[in-house]
């Protein structure tokens, strides 16, 4: 009989072992996508309940690092000035994850994925889009609503959040920040749901406690690659990963 790690076979797990290692360097250097690319690299050959529970901890425990990457004051401030953002994404998370296991994706990633690829696109392009400061509070609620149904549902909450800080012109160490908040306080909602839900279970938890290591490791690269990342490259960077995410959900919409 042979020797399981996690509950997967060893090549198995080596392979979603390498996977994570790449999702945490990106997220250390641009702060999003681990989810993304978890999901879409796991779910490549473990059941899509099984994917989502594998980034469940590692998403939570790196999320954590880069929200209190420069403390717990600095940390508070962005819950403080993000806090509408953060409020309506964590409910709609919390509502949406009791309807993973019955709902139908690929209507909604289409539409999800849709509008990023042209927001990213446009962005490209060297065309503006900025937010005037008396819609935020509209778009932030808009969003964060999009975000929410979407994190709840297949774990990947990062692009409606990418697109409104692009979009309203936050600084590059601060955008960092920003998400890591959000998406802590949002993968703690995405751990209560889903232990609610049965996702992350007694079988699914071992895997997801396992990714934890080679998350962290990659998270530790990416940081040091972030700091040496000048603002114009950072924002072509994340667009560039953004356009990316978007293809991502559409394709998965498509093909399944």
């Amino acid at each position: 009989m042979e020797h399981l790690i996690g509950g997967l076979p060893p090549v198995t797990f080596m392979l979603a072992f390498g996977i994570t290692l790449f999702a945490g360097l990106v997220k250390g250097a641009v702060g999003f996508a681990m989810p993304m690319i978890m999901i879409s690299g796991l779910g490549s050959f473990l059941p899509g309940h099984e994917a989502l529970a594998a980034l469940i901890l590692p998403t939570l425990l790196t999320n954590f690092a880069q929200a209190f990457r420069q403390g717990p004051r600095a940390a508070w401030e962005s819950a403080v000035k993000f806090r509408l953002f953060l409020g309506v994404t964590v409910l709609f998370i919390l509502i949406s994850a009791q309807f993973v296991l019955m709902i139908p994706n690929a209507v909604m990633f289409v539409l999800l994925g849709v509008p990023i690829i042209a927001f990213a696109g446009v962005q490209l392009a060297g065309i503006p889009m900025i937010i005037p400061i008396h819609h935020r509070a509209r778009a932030a609620t808009l969003l964060g609503v999009v975000a929410g149904l979407y994190g709840g549902i297949s774990g990947v909450w990062g692009p409606p959040l990418i697109v409104y800080l692009l979009s309203t012109g936050t600084e590059k160490r601060e955008q960092l920040r920003v998400q890591g908040v959000v998406f802590l306080i949002g993968s703690m909602m995405l751990l209560v749901a889903h232990l609610r839900s049965g996702v992350l279970n007694a079988t699914t938890l071992p895997l997801s406690a396992l990714m934890v290591i080679p998350a962290a490791l990659g998270m530790w690269l990416g940081f040091r690659l972030h700091d040496r990342l000048d603002p114009v490259r950072f924002r072509w960077w994340t667009l560039a990963l953004l356009a990316l995410a978007g293809v991502n959900l559409v394709r998965r919409g498509l093909l399944g």
